[in-house]
């Protein structure tokens, strides 16, 4: 079940942000500031506990996708993807949808490519590891919803 995290998600997250990130986790006030800040959704994959989590913010007509990040044990059953169609079916006022993900992170670049993001650009050394980022992008909705969104 995907649905909005609370503050009590915060701790379950932080932990699962250093298990994925390792050096490059966001801490408890990175966490709560996405949590609160404006224009950020922040989602979680939770049953008995979470699975995993999203985060975007909305900035005029661009959503980032800040973060999807899902535990080991719940890859390869579909979490990502649920909180992907999650935060692409929130964008606030947004038409597209951009990320930046490691140049070495196969997986994920497939799983972007699938989704139908496209390489837009390149951040030379952009992580800690020094490995590039691979700046996506992807157009996001239906005449129909993009009408809808100037309608509110």
């Amino acid at each position: 079940m995907i649905r909005l995290a609370t503050e009590a998600d915060l701790a379950s997250v932080a932990a699962l942000e250093v298990e994925l990130f390792g050096a490059d986790a966001w801490d408890a006030a990175a966490l709560h500031a996405e949590l609160v800040g404006p224009g950020r959704r922040f989602v979680v994959a939770a049953e008995d506990e979470v699975s995993g989590y999203g985060v975007s913010r909305s900035i005029g007509d661009v959503v980032d996708l800040q973060r999807i990040g899902v535990a080991p044990h719940h890859r390869r059953a579909g979490v990502a993807t649920a909180l992907l169609e999650d935060l692409l079916a929130h964008p606030g006022d947004a038409d597209r949808m951009m990320l930046e993900v490691s140049a070495a992170n196969h997986p994920a670049i497939g799983f972007y490519r699938h989704h139908g993001f496209s390489r837009i650009d390149v951040r030379p050394r952009y992580y800690r590891d020094g490995s590039d980022a691979l700046v996506l992008g992807r157009v996001l909705g239906t005449a129909d919803q993009a009408s809808a969104r100037m309608e509110r």
